[in-house]
């Protein structure tokens, strides 16, 4: 068990430098650097609110020139919470009451720091930043934080004080009872939660796949021979340690299932493995996720039916997935601009949308840039839904004759096919629409023709290699690598018209929302503005001055 001695493992806490931060940002651990860091993050959402309550609320004002003004906001803040049938003004946002249970979790930051940092000083036999995951999963916990803010006593204490000592007792409790035993990590965290913190710590596929592969069957094994075994344990005691029989039943498990239909490319592709193997990836398991803090906050709600706007995908994620579907198969992997084919389809779109008129152009920014409806787009331009579908489909079918002319896919797919067996094969891009087809064509090959490729590919042994393992000719080999081939590439070329549809929608939603972003800028306007009719104009009418002024070449 690893031991945390020395209390400089513990960041300082930079202070908040004003009452609307003090309510309005989240505690974020920034583990590349050494030693973490602690960072204030905003929440664009609660500072607006806060300043709503500012500006329209006299008794919230009045309590902001008081002596003791925290303890006073967070009163201000536990009123709306625990009033069973508050009436709200008209300008309080209908989500009042989880809005103000967010500012006082964001309060309660710093008493989950230093709550965490006391039981640490105290009992280091488990990381710090486990028991400050433990703080915050149950202050961001909305259920135990209306508990504790209704039998909180004014009387007895400060409610910063009452908080930090039921956090202390929350994580003791925790300790106690085993809840962060390092294997009870390992076993109790999701496959989403392991992915994420192996992806934090560094590691990349064909590693991550083949660990959360892996701790499937350790997980299985080590459940019925220790944790739920009556004869070593009881209900409530310490988890056991595994020992080298519960690893190897897990390899052997692992191995047996690794090239079952089920099992993830990544670990189909590779080979067996050993008992040491296993214990390996599970101690990496257990140290990424000790090192990963899984409290996500999420945006407050918000206000009802008004559109906020949508943003797409992020960029460099976009292109790297649809990049591939136009690019010269022989080069090497690299951004858009050294593809002389790929620039050459995105000017080609804009010439095609240099043809637009104005009021096309109104509904593509108010569709793929704001990220408005259809029918709300109806009632928005005063249209018919069926004339705004017609509109749109017209301009898509013309990017997509454009993009079909280009991508001349009989000219490169089957450098492509090759070219991604030899290089990566064994780790694929799943949000690549190409990578993630080949992964799926290649299931549909007869099982011969997947293990002989996962051997050739996967695990690089040469042909020869695999005709003695499997007992066949090598000419057997190579005419069943060769038809393998074939059949991927006749799959890609049959799947391809579908991506070049969702390449064209996803062109286009890039291309108008970052028209909608200049305008945002030019307007001194935040992205997370709550939409209405009025800004939406003025934001659409900004975004029309930039396409006409780019049209024009100034």
């Amino acid at each position: 068990m690893t031991t945390y001695s020395h209390r400089e493992t513990i960041p300082i806490l930079p202070d908040r430098p004003n009452n609307t931060e003090v309510f309005s940002t989240y505690l974020m651990l920034d583990t590349q650097n050494c030693p973490p860091l602690i960072k204030w993050q905003n929440i664009p959402a609660l500072k607006r609110n806060f300043e709503l309550y500012q500006k329209h609320n006299p008794t919230f004002r009045q309590l902001l020139s008081q002596p003791n003004i925290i303890q006073s906001l967070s009163m201000f803040w536990r009123n709306i919470i625990i009033t069973s049938a508050p009436i709200l003004e008209d300008w309080e946002p209908k989500n009042s009451r989880r809005l103000a249970l967010e500012h006082l979790a964001s309060l309660f930051e710093k008493n989950c720091y230093y709550a965490s940092k006391k039981v640490w000083l105290n009992a280091q036999d488990r990381s710090w930043e486990e028991y400050l995951s433990s703080a915050r999963v149950f202050v961001y916990s909305s259920d135990n934080l209306v508990k504790v803010l209704n039998s909180y006593d004014e009387a007895q204490a400060t409610l910063d004080t009452y908080i930090q000592q039921t956090l202390i007792k929350e994580i003791k409790n925790q300790h106690q009872i085993c809840k962060f035993s390092r294997w009870r990590l390992v076993v109790k965290k999701s496959d989403k939660e392991l992915r994420e913190a192996l992806q934090r710590a560094g590691y990349q596929e064909p590693y991550i796949s083949q660990c959360i592969f892996a701790r499937k069957y350790f997980q299985q094994v080590y459940r019925f021979n220790k944790v739920q075994n009556p004869a070593l344990r009881r209900l409530g005691d310490k988890w056991l340690e595994p020992d080298m029989e519960d690893f190897q039943a897990a390899t052997e498990c692992y191995n047996a299932e690794k090239s079952l239909s089920c099992a993830p490319h990544e670990v189909s592709a590779g080979s067996s493995i050993s008992r040491e193997q296993m214990q390996a990836w599970m101690e990496t398991s257990i140290e990424a996720l000790k090192k990963y803090d899984r409290v996500i906050i999420s945006s407050p709600e918000n206000i009802q039916n008004v559109s906020p706007i949508t943003q797409p995908q992020d960029s460099n994620q976009l292109w790297d997935a649809l990049e591939s579907e136009i690019i010269s198969l022989e080069a090497e992997e690299s951004d858009s601009e050294a593809n002389p084919l790929l620039n050459q389809t995105k000017l080609d779109f804009h010439e095609e949308l240099d043809r637009l008129k104005p009021a096309q152009h109104k509904i593509l920014l108010l569709y793929y840039g704001v990220g408005l409806k259809q029918k709300q787009l109806e009632t928005q331009l005063g249209t018919s839904q069926s004339a705004i579908s017609r509109r749109l489909n017209t301009i898509k079918k013309q990017l997509l004759r454009t993009l079909i002319n280009k991508s001349q896919p009989q000219a490169w797919v089957k450098n492509y096919v090759i070219e991604w067996l030899h290089k990566d094969f064994r780790a694929p891009r799943h949000s690549d629409l190409i990578e993630a087809a080949l992964v799926q064509a290649t299931k549909e090959l007869r099982r011969e023709a997947q293990n002989i490729l996962f051997r050739r590919y996967g695990q690089q042994l040469n042909e020869q290699q695999i005709a003695s393992q499997l007992g066949l000719s090598l000419l057997d080999v190579k005419t069943i690598i060769s038809e393998s081939q074939d059949k991927l590439q006749a799959y890609l070329i049959k799947e391809l018209p579908h991506w070049e549809k969702e390449y064209v929608e996803e062109w286009l939603k890039s291309f108008y929302y970052s028209k909608i972003c200049l305008a945002h800028e030019h307007l001194n306007l935040s992205l997370d503005i709550i939409y209405d009719g009025e800004t939406i104009d003025k934001i659409v009418a900004e975004s029309l001055k930039t396409l006409i002024a780019y049209k024009k070449g100034e």
